[in-house]
């Protein structure tokens, strides 16, 4: 935290924000009797792989692409192989493609999710926001002896994902396994056999973790109510029946009523529904939904937005969980931010029945793998990363090189709430307090958490990025500004 000051205000900083994938910081202006004037989230990492790609040839983009992320590579692989599916023709998989790439993708999601809440935001539910910074993380999780066994949970079932991604993709990290028209291996009985040895015990880990996001989010309902939270409009993927689909589907938008705004919508046509905008202040982009326009168009995308805008999931525990989720609610979308939590373990139960489903389905032993047919030029691929709906879309001229890109990452659609709930939890704990701690910052950055941002997926380019210096006066005006393009 750094603190500066001009006549009449001052400035806090969070610089960076922690336990968030990516770099980030979050600024606060205060008046002199320190209400919150201002709050934002400020993205400062940028990385521009909507450029790099430009050039090559199509074929290498599902590998190249997912180099903008360590923590979920399997999502843009597979957004992009999807694409590219329609680029060559294939995009009617063969069934042991089509299972493997969404054993792959629930194998992500059950790693990422176990990730984030194990090792990320556990410690602030388990310890409490203003708890000590040197215990409140998982090493202190580690050392505490009432939580022990939930670290040693956490990186079992972040490493069982692991290891299903390896034998799907190739590798844990950045794999090759989804080629344009299909994969390039099966998986072996050995491998089966392997991961059907633990996946009960998968199973009941998600259970319990579960149960305890549940438990957190109930019994704090009254205060979680209003900590961050907003009414908002919900994006994602369906199916065509109406249900939870991580990996294909519609596109559905609801309101914060549950009104469906569109619905089974084919991403295809995204461009006329969805648009962009670009903010001085950040490297991430601003979508909306254009018939809402910028002002009430936005929207949230992950757990909460599946969750809320899905009409059942088709597993059968995850399903009771679901119905109990949305009872709280009366069955009308759940707006409160700290639910991601639980929506989170919902999704993580979900993946984990998924996993046994597939595991146990003889397709994934079969040698079909590819297929192709009439080329195209402009394709788009989604699928619905951990952290929400991924929009990747690409145009390929007839040398079979990349022409335009464009990535609407799901932390990106989230840029909008992100800083809403910065803006409600500095008004609602920041203002009016003489001294501003630690444990006071530490809500803003729970409320980002809950979000499990990736900062380093959301940066990309749109327009022109030019270089601006301001030099201000003690009052905070602008006495000369420069720009070089």
């Amino acid at each position: 935290m750094t603190t500066t000051a001009t006549i009449g205000t001052k400035k806090i900083t969070i610089d960076p924000v922690t336990r968030v994938e990516g770099h980030g910081r979050v600024t606060i202006h205060l008046d002199e009797e320190n209400n919150v004037q201002q709050a934002r989230m400020h993205i400062i990492e940028f990385r521009g792989f909507e450029r790099f790609i430009l050039g090559r040839p199509y074929w290498e983009v599902p590998v190249l692409v997912q180099r903008l992320c360590g923590i979920c590579p399997v999502s843009h692989h597979l957004a992009a192989a999807k694409t590219m599916d329609r680029i060559v023709g294939g995009e009617n998989l063969t069934p042991t493609a089509e299972k493997m790439r969404r054993l792959m993708h629930y194998g992500q999601f059950f790693q990422s999710h176990a990730l984030h809440f194990f090792h990320l935001c556990s410690p602030d539910l388990l310890f409490g926001f203003d708890a000590d910074p040197a215990i409140r993380n998982v090493i202190g999780v580690a050392k505490d002896e009432r939580y022990a066994d939930l670290a040693v949970q956490g990186v079992m079932m972040r490493k069982f994902g692991q290891e299903i991604i390896k034998a799907t993709a190739g590798k844990k990290i950045h794999g090759t396994g989804a080629i344009p028209g299909g994969i390039n291996k099966n998986l072996s009985i050995q491998e089966r056999d392997m991961f059907l040895k633990d996946i009960d015990q998968m199973v009941e880990w998600s259970r319990q973790a579960l149960n305890l996001a549940k438990n957190y989010t109930v019994e704090h309902l009254e205060d979680l109510a209003s900590f961050g939270s907003f009414d908002s409009n919900h994006l994602s993927l369906v199916r065509e029946d109406g249900a939870m689909d991580i990996y294909h589907g519609n596109l559905r938008a609801i309101d914060a009523q549950g009104e469906p705004i569109f619905d089974q919508v084919d991403y295809q046509d995204y461009t006329d529904y969805i648009a962009e905008e670009v903010r001085p202040w950040s490297y991430m982009k601003f979508p909306f939904i254009k018939s809402l326009g910028p002002e009430e168009g936005w929207y949230r995308v992950g757990p909460l937005a599946r969750v809320n805008a899905c009409d059942f999931i088709d597993t059968p525990e995850a399903e009771a969980a679901r119905k109990e989720f949305m009872a709280v609610t009366e069955d009308k979308p759940n707006n409160i931010t700290m639910a991601y939590h639980w929506a989170r373990m919902i999704e993580t139960l979900h993946a984990a029945e998924k996993i046994k489903e597939l595991l146990n389905d003889p397709d994934l032993q079969g040698t079909d793998l590819v297929t192709k047919g009439e080329r195209r030029h402009e394709a788009v691929g989604l699928v619905e990363a951990p952290r929400g709906t991924l929009f990747h879309h690409y145009q390929v001229d007839d040398n079979d090189q990349v022409t335009m890109a464009n990535l609407i990452v799901s932390t990106t659609s989230n840029n909008v709430p992100m800083n809403r709930a910065v803006e409600k939890v500095a008004e609602e704990y920041i203002s009016g307090k003489p001294e501003i701690t630690e444990g006071l910052l530490n809500h803003i950055e729970v409320a980002i958490r809950a979000y499990d941002p990736c900062l380093s997926c959301a940066t990309h380019a749109m327009g022109q990025m030019p270089l601006i210096v301001e030099l201000h006066d003690a009052c905070g005006n602008v006495v000369d500004k420069k720009t070089r393009d």
